[in-house]
């Protein structure tokens, strides 16, 4: 728990073991993508932006053990304390870099990683600085050509926030999906939307096949539905960004 608000559930001897759904959802795309067969040899890089208790890292180590992972947390206090009490497995390719998600982007080079997942909280709500147009084309430029970007967002119908959150990635990707629990897409809840961008065509199939399997059945949007409806947000920028909402009724459990 982080103000309040819960962050984490790691599982130290079972990393496959998920239990938040926004999790197992970004799980899940992670394992497509990732199992998906390549002509060269060299393993793919994951960079995750937030660290919190390492969930999403130690999934990805136990399922894909070849593939280099970097995350991006500036909390040191945070940091420590996951290394005291949820000590890393040795050798798992995962490296903590004490520094913002921001500036920790801006220092990569091209085309360094296949995913970035973007899975940060300011107390409850997304850093605004990590949503505009100038973050998303550095992160753009850091993925190769046909790589994921992938951000853990909450909101609540109307969707003033995704919708504009989807058109700042609209500005970088060609194809951007949403997926979220039904009660939170038809506006029953304030919950977690997972976007996922590309510079390719998305797995929606695959993705909406997994969906359906899951223990918590969720609904996968693709590029069309998504634009047909969540279209008319302002794209943000870093002369005017903005907070994701705060849940109801201050920090919780919602995620």
């Amino acid at each position: 728990m982080v103000s309040g608000t819960e962050q984490s559930y790691v599982d130290l001897d079972d990393p496959g073991r998920i239990e938040f759904d926004y999790v197992q959802r970004m799980a899940d795309v992670l394992d497509l993508h990732l199992s998906r067969p390549r002509d060269d040899e060299e393993a793919r890089r994951v960079v995750h932006v937030g660290g919190a208790g390492l969930s999403l890292p130690r999934f990805v180590a136990s399922r894909h053990t070849r593939t280099p992972q970097v995350v991006l947390e500036p909390d040191t206090v945070l940091t420590g304390f996951v290394r005291e009490h949820l000590p890393l497995p040795p050798r798992s390719g995962i490296k903590v870099r004490d520094v913002a998600g921001r500036p920790g982007l801006e220092a990569m080079r091209d085309d360094f990683a296949d995913v970035v997942v973007l899975d940060a909280f300011d107390g409850a709500q997304v850093p605004p600085d990590l949503t505009t147009a100038e973050c998303v084309a550095t992160v753009r430029r850091v993925l190769t050509s046909d790589g994921l970007f992938l951000l853990n967002l909450t909101d609540t119908a109307p969707f003033a926030y995704v919708r504009r959150v989807v058109a700042t990635l609209g500005r970088s990707f060609s194809h951007v999906g949403l997926s979220a629990e039904p009660a939170t897409l038809k506006g029953r809840r304030f919950g977690n939307v997972l976007a996922v961008a590309s510079g390719e065509a998305l797995p929606v199939e695959e993705m909406t096949r997994v969906a359906a399997r899951s223990m918590f059945p969720y609904r996968v949007m693709g590029p069309a539905d998504v634009r047909r409806t969540f279209h008319g947000g302002a794209v943000l920028t870093d002369a005017d960004p903005q907070h994701s909402p705060a849940p109801p009724g201050g920090p919780g459990v919602f995620r």
